[in-house]
């Protein structure tokens, strides 16, 4: 088998529909800033912002890689001011931490009222600095995930559901053959 779902499409709406449930309790009143980190975290955090029943905002930046080291810097900034505001960052995934850690400085530095953050996933067995997520959606492994959001080469955000990748050799040589597992149906009338 090339790929299995790890998390389906109904625990996904679930636990953001909870979270959402939590942040409307733990706001109430504050109109926090939702700063969505781009692009894996686009899907969840249009969820998320849906399930939110207080007042909010949203805005949005990017971060990347560069050089040997792949060291981190921001490509895409905020637009909003955050001083004295209630900032969460809406991550995709937490693994190491290091990325995550340079961006709670950097926000940390404009003087926010508070910095939480909010992770569709969290991957501990990879954690290299400590670091507290306040909402988090589920806890995960070391497998290669794709769906919701998470891409593999651009690919895959657009599955509504998590897969894991299990033999890469395969998925590599044919990416196309996730479409058969996460759509069967679709797949069949797309098929020429």
């Amino acid at each position: 088998m090339i790929a299995t779902e790890v998390v389906p499409e109904r625990d996904i709406e679930t636990r953001v529909t909870e979270l959402g449930e939590r942040i409307s309790h733990d706001y109430r009143g504050l109109r926090p800033v939702l700063v969505c980190v781009l692009s894996g975290s686009l899907v969840f955090h249009a969820d998320l912002v849906r399930g939110i029943a207080i007042d909010c905002e949203t805005d949005f930046l990017a971060l990347t890689r560069f050089g040997h080291g792949g060291r981190v810097r921001l490509a895409m900034d905020t637009a909003t001011n955050l001083e004295d505001r209630h900032v969460l960052i809406v991550e995709d995934i937490v693994d190491t931490g290091l990325t995550h850690q340079l961006l709670c400085r950097t926000l940390e530095a404009r003087n926010c009222a508070s910095l939480e953050t909010v992770a569709l996933l969290d991957r501990t067995s990879r954690r290299i600095v400590d670091l507290e997520i306040g909402y988090r959606g589920f806890e995960v492994g070391d497998e290669f995930l794709v769906g919701y959001g998470l891409d593999w080469k651009g690919r895959w955000r657009n599955l509504r559901s998590l897969w894991a990748i299990l033999d890469f050799e395969r998925f590599d040589a044919d990416p196309s053959a996730l479409l058969s597992l996460a759509h069967p149906r679709r797949a069949d009338s797309l098929t020429p």
